[in-house]
């Protein structure tokens, strides 16, 4: 089966989306393709002392509600469709929440886990060098995504702190604490994930500490969510995966018993010698709910949905159900939180970053989690019932709720 590409998926939920809305064709123009994108040439000078040239992009899609926000990757295979259908997501992603925020993503193609500590570091600030003149608090504000993080920001911020002559702290988020970071910030995909399952496991009648759960992909997001089902609900997570393969164990995994087999092996495989399982046999297991957090958009197409058995599924990553399946899914009477929804958690408390970093005076954590709740229980409760107005999924019903404040927004200012 071919792969699928994330943006004409992207494009194909925002078309499905102005179906309902029945917008001009003048606004779905407009929403259709991003408003900038810059890719840049960036020379690294790495530790053999050859110079290698690297691909950077970054995506500006919609800024119609505010400032662009959105992470940026380092990946080996990184494609400017993968930022592009990112950056749209971002969009949604932050009018869902109500965020004063536009959508943007960056990428750089490149393997970080073959470069050194100061490869990485040229690296991300001879990017910086590159696109400065098109990011700033106020005009786009980058945050850590696949293989980049706090430290990683900490350069960056640095960098552009240095071309402006002055500190720079709201540059981006995700940053470490001591220059300006946001206490929650770690957890807070995982977090503002858990909390739309909870409110999804109260619609559904689900008792949570009764349930069995399946996490796709054992990373950074889905390790935290293994470890939040347990503490915030009791629940019993029997299966995880990773880019390996997975492993499964009816009567329950010990989670940080995995996350240390996995720090040692590189994988979950081999864990207590349990079978090897490939992700479509996990997707297909007797459990409640299904976690997908593995970086694999469409992973989820029409040949494993009907498969599915779980009456939930937390979309953790980005695009990991592909439009054929949401229908099946739909159909079958299957509740998907939708990525933009359900992982919206992450963007949410890097604005609380922007704006303490604005206010130079920061959060309690309980404050951090309490605005976090509140936020993402508004959300979902908002994107159901529109699901239950429209009579359409949730996936649909979440670009409904988060479109209509993005054209809304166009309309007053003038551009259609």
């Amino acid at each position: 089966m071919s792969k699928v590409n994330p943006f004409e998926m992207a494009q194909q939920q925002l078309m499905d989306c102005a179906k309902i809305l029945k917008l001009d064709q003048g606004v779905v123009d407009i929403l259709m393709q991003p408003q900038r994108q810059i890719q840049v040439s960036i020379p690294v000078k790495m530790d053999n002392g050859t110079t290698k040239v690297f691909q950077g992009f970054r995506v500006q899609y919609n800024n119609a509600l505010g400032p662009y926000k959105g992470g940026i990757r380092y990946h080996p295979n990184e494609t400017i469709d993968t930022v592009r259908a990112l950056s749209a997501w971002m969009t949604w992603k932050c009018a869902v929440l109500n965020l004063p925020l536009g959508g943007g993503k960056g990428g750089i193609i490149c393997n970080p886990k073959e470069m050194s500590k100061g490869e990485l570091e040229r690296l991300s600030r001879n990017y910086i060098r590159a696109i400065w003149k098109n990011i700033g608090p106020d005009t786009d504000v980058p945050a850590p995504d696949v293989y980049t993080d706090g430290q990683i920001m900490a350069w960056m911020m640095d960098e552009y702190s240095v071309i402006q002559g002055k500190n720079q702290f709201g540059l981006l988020t995700g940053k470490p604490l001591i220059i300006g970071g946001s206490l929650g910030r770690g957890d807070s995909t995982a977090k503002g994930g858990m909390y739309t399952l909870r409110e999804a496991a109260k619609e559904l009648n689900i008792d949570l500490k009764k349930a069995k759960v399946a996490v796709l992909g054992f990373g950074n997001a889905g390790s935290f969510a293994a470890s939040l089902i347990e503490e915030m609900f009791g629940a019993k997570v029997v299966a995880v995966t990773d880019s390996k393969g997975g492993i499964y164990d009816e009567k329950g995994l010990d989670i940080k018993a995995v996350f240390e087999h996995k720090k040692q092996t590189k994988s979950v495989v081999g864990y207590k010698g349990l079978k090897k399982l490939t992700n479509e046999e996990t997707l297909a297991l007797p459990v409640d709910i299904i976690v997908a957090a593995a970086p694999d958009e469409g992973a989820i197409n029409e040949i494993v949905a009907p498969t599915i058995k779980a009456k939930v599924i937390c979309e953790l990553a980005n695009g990991p159900t592909t439009p054929t399946a949401d229908a099946i899914l739909y159909k079958n009477g299957v509740h998907v939180i939708p990525d933009f929804l359900c992982n919206a958690g992450g963007v949410t408390v890097s604005y609380y970053e922007m704006v303490q970093n604005m206010y130079m005076h920061y959060w309690t954590l309980d404050d951090v989690y309490a605005k976090l709740d509140a936020a993402m229980t508004k959300s979902y409760h908002e994107v159901l019932a529109a699901s239950k107005a429209y009579k359409v999924n949730m996936r649909q019903a979440a670009y409904v709720v988060a479109v209509s404040r993005v054209v809304e927004a166009m309309k007053v200012r003038g551009w259609v």
